[in-house]
């Protein structure tokens, strides 16, 4: 249900008044290394990038593989142009979270051990047997990890038809029921047909006035590809037939999932590099329009063609309605497109205070309420591709911070990074971002794997000083991880909603669990959750501070109070 504009405006600037005070009392602190997120992320040269291939850097994935109720984290490596030994190469990290603010490397004992130019990864249930399940994308062969339940995950790849004879590029990815049959289906993205042999002379091209590597523009871009899942451990590649192959070749990166319209069935916007973005409208038989031109989200606000990575969609304004942030390249600014319920959407940047740093070059994305005021605020990670700009741009650096943008429920946003904690402003060249409550103490922290560097884990201090509500769905008709269930939470006045989905940001995949924040709400009044299907459950009279587990057709299965503050 849309809330009428004035009503938002009202409930804004009493929440803004009421709790601006909190504001000051909620920083992040890295604790990756105290933490034991210690491994090193490798993407081509150290100091100097001669091609493409190794500036995009690679996402990390929050999921509980072991069900044991902790995040665990798995961040995703990629490997140098010289190459290494077979045995002694960069390999992506699978750290189990011990519960008490450790983590534990388990990749070699999960049988994850892997390496090659890694890029992005997403999770879900793809067989419905109650265990999250891995993908990894690859410049080379994509990987599907089936979850054993014993701690351990398979290579099913080729049993499940994503072997294939030529080398491509895929980044983005998402587990996406598309066609509601109770079965996550997934979506790759991919992004240029890149071979060393023929790949442009390192410095052949210019940027500023500076020689520097080349790309995406003058190679050739790739397509994307669905796949549908038969239900017996096998996908299908439905890219043609869908229509998602047909919007012809683009440079894809990130993916979110969303119900852009309301039909109760789940769209996808794909953010392109150097082209327009795509936006795909499902029409509910089984095949896709791309809509982006027509929806708004495909360029920038002044028709031109940006530099797209990140993504991410949420209900920043409350009324009830997706909305979607796009992060772009170095001396551009990034996109806030509003959503209108009509399949368009106009862009707020702007007007939203989102256009005041344009020598950022921005990665992953995502919508967080960070300090539980109920209000979405946004993350943003940021670093250059160019080593040389320290050189010869006095304004741009290589390396740089991230950007946490605070709303203030009046449609606008601030920059309030210098106000939360030393560790947003320390700069790297990071990349893949995902959100999630690690340590169960009600408030939202954040995992960044940062290029030729260890990761970051900025630990949220002090966003529980105000009241939450975690909801994780198990479908029973729908697919078991209920990705693509709309959560409507009503409490304290407003109405908050968000749905669950798989990938997104830059290439990663966010906690499945929704947070929302409650502000000083001692009640939630009601909650709703449309699973996928279109069915309904509606929940009265919950408390606040608690992580609930609700299954299709039971209610509450399981509740959990969070750890201490």
């Amino acid at each position: 249900m849309n809330t009428p504009v004035t009503i938002c405006t009202f409930l804004a600037t009493v929440s803004v008044a009421v709790l601006s005070s909190h504001l000051s009392s909620v920083s992040f602190v890295d604790v990756a290394g105290e933490s034991g997120l210690t491994a090193e992320f490798v993407c081509g040269g150290k100091i100097t990038k001669d091609h493409i291939i190794e500036t995009l850097g690679s996402g990390v994935a929050l999921l509980d593989y072991d069900n044991d109720g902790d995040l665990d984290a798995f961040f995703v490596n990629a490997t140098t142009l010289e190459g290494f030994p077979e045995t002694e190469g960069p390999t992506s990290h699978l750290y189990r979270n011990e519960g008490n603010g450790y983590f534990s490397d388990l990749t070699e004992r999960a049988q994850l051990k892997r390496s090659g130019w890694g890029q992005g990864v997403c999770t879900g249930d793809y067989d419905n047997d109650g265990d999250t399940d891995l993908f990894v994308t690859y410049w080379g062969q994509n990987v599907l990890y089936r979850n054993n339940a014993d701690g351990t995950f398979t290579d099913v790849s080729e049993k499940a038809g994503f072997k294939r004879s030529k080398r491509r590029w895929g980044t983005g990815c998402a587990f996406v029921d598309h066609d509601l049959d109770g079965r996550l289906d997934l979506f790759i993205a991919n992004y240029v047909d890149f071979e060393l042999e023929t790949a442009p002379q390192p410095g052949s091209c210019l940027w500023m006035g500076i020689p520097v590597l080349c790309g995406p523009r003058g190679l050739k871009g790739d397509t994307n590809q669905l796949f549908h899942n038969q239900g017996n451990g096998r996908f299908k590649d439905v890219s043609v037939k869908s229509g998602i192959a047909g919007s012809g070749g683009s440079y894809s990166l990130s993916v979110t999932t969303l119900d852009a319209d309301l039909d109760g069935w789940p769209d996808i916007y794909v953010a392109v590099d150097s082209l327009a973005s795509l936006l795909y409208h499902n029409n509910q038989d089984g095949t896709f329009a791309e809509i982006g031109l027509l929806s708004g989200t495909a360029l920038g606000e002044d028709g031109r063609e940006q530099a797209g990575m990140g993504t991410a969609a949420g209900d920043f304004n409350g009324d009830g309605l997706l909305d979607l942030v796009k992060t772009n390249f170095s001396h551009d600014t990034p996109n806030l497109y509003k959503n209108n319920g009509d399949l368009s959407f106009s862009e707020l940047t702007v007007p939203a205070g989102l256009a005041v740093h344009t020598k950022f070059l921005g990665w992953g994305v995502v919508f967080l309420d960070y300090d539980n005021d109920t209000w979405p605020d946004i993350f943003m990670v940021n670093g250059h591709v160019y080593p040389e700009v320290n050189t010869h741009l006095p304004d741009t650096t290589y390396k740089q911070r991230p950007i946490l943008y605070r709303n203030l429920g009046n449609q606008r946003f601030k920059d309030v990074s210098s106000q939360a904690g030393s560790a947003l402003m320390a700069k790297f060249a990071g990349r893949g971002l995902a959100k999630g409550d690690y340590d169960n103490d009600g408030d939202v922290d954040l995992f960044i794997n940062n290029m030729w560097d260890s990761p970051s884990l900025l630990e949220n201090r002090g966003g529980n000083g105000n009241n939450f509500l975690s909801v994780q769905l198990v479908g029973t008709a729908a697919n078991r991880s209920g990705i693509g269930g709309r959560v409507t939470v009503v409490a304290g006045g407003r109405s908050q909603m968000n749905e669950v989905r798989s990938g997104s940001s830059f290439m990663s995949q966010n906690d499945l669990r929704l947070h929302f924040g409650l502000g000083q709400t001692n009640v939630v009044d009601r909650l709703e959750i449309q699973w996928p299907g279109g069915e309904i459950e509606e929940i009265v009279s919950v408390k606040p501070n608690q992580f609930l587990t609700i299954t299709q057709g039971k209610g509450i299965t399981k509740r959990m109070r969070p750890n201490a503050k």
